[in-house]
C-alpha cells in the first residue's frame, strides 16, 4: 500500500481531472492548513464541489475524505523522510528557477507565521524572558542553529541563559535539574520533532517554569504542556528544513525585548561597546594608527 500521500498525488495526477488538479495543488502547498478542514471547506477553498473532493480522496486510494485528512495529520506530525523529501522537493520545483521558487515559498512561509502567530502569547512570551531569573533556550539538530542564535544574543542582554542543545539525557537534566518556577523554557522543535525537546518541556513544567513553545503546529506534541505557544511556519517537505519564519519570528522576540528594556540594554551594550573598543574585536573599529609617515604627510 502507498502510504506517502504526496506519492499518491504524483502517480495519479495523469488522470485527474480540472478540478482534482487544483486540489491536489492545494494540499502539496498547503497540507498543513488542508489538514483542519473539512470536505467542504477545502472545495470552497479550491473552488470545486464538496462531491469533488470527495472523489478526488477515492482517486488517490483513501476509503473517503476522513482517511485523506488523516494522512494529511500525519504528515505534520511525522515528515516525510529524507528520500520522500528530496522526491517532493524536485517534482515541486521541476524546471522553475530554483531561487526564485525557494524563496517564494519562504516568503509565504512568513506571511503565513505573520497571519497565525499568537500575539497574546507573543507579549506574554516578551514578559516571561524579562522577568525570569534564569532563561532556557533547547533546540536540537538543525532547530539548534536558531536556539543558539536565540541564546546569544539574550546572552548579551540578559547574562542568565541556558542553552540546552544535547539529544542526551544526561547532558540535559544536567543542565536543566536547578529549573524553579522563577525561569522560563523555551523549546524551540519542528517535524520531525524531538523526543528530548518534549521530555525537557514536561520537566520544566513540572518543576513550575514558565513553558514556551515555538514550533509549527497545535499539534506539535511540544504543545501539550507549553504556557504559551508561538506558531512559526516551516516547511516539511522541503529537502532542507525551512526555518526562515522561526527565525524572523525569534528576531521579533528579540527586537521587542530591547523595546521594552530600553534603557537598561543601551547600558549594557554601552559597556560591552567599551570592552571591544579596547580589545580590538572588530576591525576598522580604531582609527589607523599614526606612524612617520603619516605625520610627515601632515607636517
Amino acid at each position: 500500500m502507498l502510504s506517502n500521500l504526496l506519492v499518491r498525488i504524483d502517480l495519479s495526477r495523469k488522470d485527474f481531472s480540472k478540478g482534482q488538479k487544483k486540489i491536489a495543488s492545494f494540499i502539496e502547498e498547503h497540507y498543513d492548513t488542508a489538514a483542519f478542514m473539512t470536505a467542504a471547506k477545502l472545495g470552497e477553498v479550491v473552488g470545486v464541489s464538496e462531491s469533488t473532493v470527495v472523489r478526488f480522496a477515492t482517486q488517490i486510494g483513501y476509503d473517503g475524505y476522513p482517511y485523506l485528512q488523516k494522512a494529511m495529520q500525519e504528515m505534520i506530525r511525522d515528515k516525510l523522510n529524507s528520500i520522500q523529501r528530496i522526491e517532493v522537493t524536485t517534482g515541486r520545483i521541476g524546471s522553475a528557477d530554483v531561487v526564485e521558487s525557494v524563496l517564494n515559498q519562504d516568503i509565504d512561509k512568513i506571511k503565513r507565521t505573520i497571519e497565525e502567530v499568537s500575539r497574546e502569547d507573543f507579549k506574554k512570551t516578551v514578559n516571561a524572558i524579562i522577568n525570569a531569573e534564569n532563561i532556557y533556550v533547547f533546540g536540537v539538530k538543525s532547530a539548534s542553529y536558531i536556539a543558539s542564535f536565540f541564546a546569544y544574543y539574550l546572552e548579551l542582554i540578559f547574562g542568565n541563559v541556558h542553552i540546552l542543545d544535547s539529544t542526551s539525557k544526561t547532558t540535559t537534566y544536567e543542565k536543566l535539574f536547578r529549573i524553579s518556577d522563577k525561569d522560563v523554557m523555551i523549546g524551540i522543535s519542528f517535524p520531525r520533532y524531538s523526543a528530548m525537546a518534549v521530555d525537557a518541556m514536561n520537566f520544566a513544567h513540572e518543576r513550575g517554569a514558565e513553558v514556551v513553545a515555538i514550533t509549527d503546529s497545535m499539534i506539535s506534541p511540544l504543545v501539550t504542556n507549553a504556557d504559551e505557544v508561538l506558531l512559526a511556519r516551516s516547511d516539511i517537505a522541503s529537502v532542507v528544513d525551512t526555518l526562515v519564519a522561526p527565525l524572523s519570528l525569534i528576531n521579533a522576540l528579540l527586537v521587542a525585548i530591547v523595546i521594552e528594556r530600553k534603557e537598561d540594554i543601551i547600558h549594557t551594550f554601552s559597556a560591552l561597546e567599551k570592552v571591544w573598543k579596547e580589545q580590538n574585536v572588530y576591525a576598522f573599529d580604531n582609527s589607523s594608527p599614526k606612524t612617520e609617515e603619516t605625520e610627515d604627510v601632515k607636517g
